[in-house]
């Protein structure tokens, strides 16, 4: 759920609830390092580094990123590496612990089950991040946006320290080779260290066909302990509506009969299901359970508590909008450089605001959303249709494909407040239950707590 918007406080306390809390994974090395250039308030990556399995690396990562008392308020954030195909064992490094870090801390002081939520897109860091959250005893993999075919195998390599590999898509032609992204963990194992095996979570993939879910079961029958349904209410990125792309006259995707969902074809297959998309209400969950599925999949009322890593003052003006009868949320078909739709929270003075998003300047320094291309010469080579123009049309990318486009890596970092001193702008996405999210408000508060959704989502 965003970047650092479902972080370790949140899923520990949906997991001390009783429920299954889920970390975000996105982003978690820039975040991490972030937060020990902010001085580590609390001392939290600090203790979970040094139950991190391999101290040699954590001594390194502390050397290069901590500022005891944090950096100036105006000091910008010293950059990481960008991921690459190419094997960078300090970018690998970093990576690993920070996953290993959100999961150690959002399971820390409780034995329930904590999940961790990837982004199918963002393929580069899959190994690495995979590989920290298992060292830290994820029980769930959920990943969504697109056709996370390898995760399975991966898991089950990366639980006995095994290499793992993950498919790499490359955009153009392809008739080159693929490219193929490795980890061998014994590449970051220390002299004379025996690693015990790890448990293999469960893998829940995010779908929103039951074409889909049944091509998966067919082509990794044994890898799937379930899948979360999702539909197009759902926030964050959601699948093209099926056909040509039609918008309405306001500018968001159409939807039509096609992307209506067969829970029969679900029901079918046998696994368990949780449904995703405006299931945020007591008499949504009771509807699901009546339709077998086993839970709901909760984002947008998590993401407005007050356990939730949104910058307060964001988290505050959305309920406040909410409670006025204001929410709004527009289903932007540009703006993600993935080219999926994107929920968008409209609220002044984010980059739904299209004043504000014609006055950014286009950059791309974090890179988790590029794409891999070739070159002329057949080498690899990196590209975002929200970095700068001439940039992204020097490496071959369509000029269509830069209008409207937003670069999501920065806004989301800006969501939780971790600009650096710079004029980064947030923008904030929700699912359609913005609107009811009235419900979890007594007397009117804009404030309220996890505990107050699972009260309200149990009755």
């Amino acid at each position: 759920m965003g970047a650092g918007v479902s972080n370790w406080r949140l899923a520990k306390a949906v997991s001390w609830l009783g429920q299954l809390g889920v970390v975000a994974g996105t982003a978690l090395d820039e975040l991490m390092s972030r937060r020990l250039q902010d001085g580590d308030l609390g001392g939290h990556v600090r203790r979970a580094l040094d139950h991190f399995p391999f101290p040699k690396i954590a001594e390194r990562i502390l050397a290069s990123h901590f500022i005891p008392g944090g950096r100036a308020p105006d000091q910008p954030y010293k950059a990481s590496r960008m991921h690459v195909a190419e094997k960078n064992a300090r970018a690998q490094e970093l990576c690993i612990a920070a996953n290993f870090v959100e999961v150690f801390l959002a399971r820390e002081g409780h034995a329930n089950p904590v999940g961790i939520n990837f982004l199918e897109k963002i393929q580069l860091p899959h190994l690495p991040s995979l590989y920290g959250a298992m060292l830290a005893g994820a029980a769930v993999v959920i990943v969504g946006a697109g056709i996370p075919l390898d995760f399975p195998a991966a898991i089950a390599a990366l639980a006995e320290h095994r290499p793992a590999s993950y498919a790499l898509h490359v955009a153009g032609t392809r008739t080159e080779a693929p490219v193929v992204l490795t980890l061998d963990p014994a590449d970051f194992a220390e002299p004379g260290q025996t690693l015990p095996e790890l448990a293999k979570p469960a893998f829940l993939p995010i779908v929103s066909s039951g074409t889909l879910a049944t091509m998966l079961v067919r082509r990794i029958p044994q890898g799937l302990s379930g899948f979360v349904i999702e539909n197009a209410t759902a926030g964050g990125h959601n699948a093209p509506p099926r056909g040509p792309l039609k918008l309405a006259a306001d500018g968001q995707p159409i939807y039509g009969p096609r992307d209506a969902i067969d829970l029969d074809a679900f029901r079918r297959l046998g696994l368990p299901f949780w449904l995703a998309g405006s299931c945020g209400a007591p008499e949504k969950l009771r509807e699901a359970r009546a339709l077998g599925a086993a839970g709901v999949q909760v984002g947008t009322a998590f993401a407005l508590c007050a356990e939730s890593g949104l910058a307060p003052d964001l988290r505050r003006a959305l309920v406040a909008r909410a409670l006025a009868g204001q929410a709004k949320v527009f289903t932007d078909a540009q703006a993600s450089p993935t080219g999926f739709p994107f929920k968008v929270a409209e609220l002044a003075g984010t980059l739904s605001d299209a004043e504000v998003y014609g006055q950014r300047r286009r950059v791309c320094d974090l890179g988790f959303l590029r794409e891999a291309y070739r070159r002329p010469d057949g080498t690899l080579g990196y590209r975002c249709a929200a970095e700068p123009a001439a940039a992204y049309l020097a490496k071959g990318g369509q000029s269509a494909a830069l209008a409207g486009r937003k670069c999501l890596c920065n806004a989301l970092v800006a969501n939780v407040g971790m600009t650096g001193g710079r004029a980064e702008q947030p923008l904030v996405t929700l699912g359609d239950d913005f609107a009811g999210i009235g419900r979890f408000c007594a007397d009117g508060r804009t404030e309220f707590s996890a505990a107050d959704v699972v009260r309200t989502l149990l009755g």
